[in-house]
């Protein structure tokens, strides 16, 4: 049977991209680096005006102690409020097209001849996974009620020879998850992202070849998609 990416993975890459943390870590000098690395954040928050990225997504099963790798891209667009622009098209396993505008989502899967419609607010679980483009567009005092005081910030080097700082992150209240990890580089840019769940299953998301500020247009978002395609109400 074809594996198809699950609409709920898809929808976490929306609720995601990066994630920080309140300044007031353990001791003074942790919390001076946190809060340098805030600041660099919101910077790159504010400056963002649109994004194209590769996009790399790794979904592990804890109990089956196996992994599902997804291989696309993704164009960004911040919009008023959470209600953000999203495209991403997955290349492999197979091609999948998730288009996101004005809190409707549109899932396109050509294999199959069928696009699935609906809010993206609706669909269970979206929340929980959170991971690397929801937070983009959150400001930092939103971000700062959200999570605990951060419990590990280092430096650590991706893959790719990329520069990082490394926080763990623990949320705030009855979340669906443990914990995050964010890895942001040197302008403020979150490029990696991993959510550990309560059952110790993960997703990690990887951005990579970041396109910053090109020329998008919000009908970029917009699926044109032909006649023959059976629409499902989602």
């Amino acid at each position: 049977m074809k594996r198809l990416v699950p609409l709920g993975l898809l929808l976490a890459v929306i609720a995601g991209v990066s994630i920080i943390t309140s300044p007031g870590a353990a001791n003074g000098q942790s919390a001076g680096f946190v809060s340098s690395v805030l600041n660099r954040m919101e910077r790159n928050r504010q400056s963002l005006k649109s994004l194209k990225a590769s996009l790399i997504m790794e979904k592990y099963n804890s109990q089956l102690r196996d992994k599902d790798q997804y291989i696309g891209n993704v164009m960004y667009m911040p919009a008023n409020g959470r209600n953000a622009y999203v495209r991403i098209e997955w290349q492999k396993p197979r091609r999948e097209i998730l288009a996101v505008a004005n809190g409707q989502y549109t899932l396109f899967r050509p294999s199959l001849n069928q696009a699935m419609r609906g809010k993206t607010g609706s669909i269970k679980g979206s929340q929980g996974a959170g991971s690397v483009l929801d937070m983009m567009y959150m400001s930092k005092q939103q971000l700062e009620a959200k999570f605990q005081p951060v419990q590990d910030v280092r430096e650590e080097t991706l893959w790719g020879g990329i520069s990082t700082i490394h926080l763990t992150l623990v949320p705030k209240g009855n979340a669906s998850y443990k914990y995050a990890e964010i890895w942001v580089d040197s302008a403020g840019m979150p490029v990696q992202t991993k959510i550990v769940e309560k059952n110790d299953d993960a997703t990690t998301m990887r951005l990579s070849g970041m396109e910053r500020n090109p020329k998008i247009s919000t009908d970029d978002f917009n699926l044109k998609l032909d006649s023959s395609v059976k629409i499902i109400k989602g």
